[in-house]
């Protein structure tokens, strides 16, 4: 477990300047070749895109003594569509079922990206926060999906191993190769 000082909670609009420089650090384009071993985020978030996902309860938040030290994102296709791999992704696993469910763009959404700060790294922290943001989701969705390229292997061994998530198909996107992910809402990870 963590220590008494983390919190672990909905985001906030307080929150968007420290989501953005956790955002910045670990940003692939802002990492070293070395550093992208230990995992990476893809997706840069615009100020006003932090601020929507925040209205619609997606984003989760863990801070230290008020320092954001990590988010997890998760929201509708339909607040996804604006990035082209989330509709292309959408369309390749539409009809697959998973856990009785049929996916489409109305029971199922998708989580992601997640970033924790490397000092935090190793601890219980990723799955305190997927929890977090899984048991607010869970009253909506039956179904979460994520993706994870496949040269992000730290984050691939993370959810496979920690969360449990199940690699349902992979698909090719802008001359990367992606592994289609998903999870049981009803599931606890802790």
């Amino acid at each position: 477990m963590m220590k008494n000082n983390v919190d672990v909670r909905k985001a906030t609009l307080e929150d968007i300047e420290g989501i953005l420089n956790l955002q910045h650090i670990y940003l692939y384009t802002n990492l070293s070749p070395e550093d992208r071993l230990k995992g990476f985020v893809t997706t840069p978030f615009t100020s006003s895109q932090v601020r929507q996902v925040i209205h619609d309860e997606g984003l989760f938040v863990a801070s230290d003594n008020g320092s954001i030290i990590g988010y997890v994102f998760s929201g509708t296709w339909a607040y996804f569509s604006s990035w082209p791999i989330f509709p292309f992704m959408l369309s390749s696993i539409s009809g697959m079922t998973y856990q009785n469910t049929i996916i489409n763009d109305t029971n199922t959404f998708q989580y992601g990206p997640v970033c924790i700060d490397k000092a935090y790294r190793g601890t219980s922290l990723f799955q305190e926060l997927f929890e977090e943001m899984r048991i607010h989701l869970a009253e909506k969705f039956a179904v979460g999906m994520t993706f994870i390229n496949k040269i992000n292997s730290h984050s691939y061994h993370a959810h496979t191993r920690k969360l449990g998530l199940e690699v349902i198909s992979e698909f090719y996107f802008n001359g990367n190769t992606y592994y289609a992910l998903a999870f049981d809402t009803g599931r606890s990870v802790l």
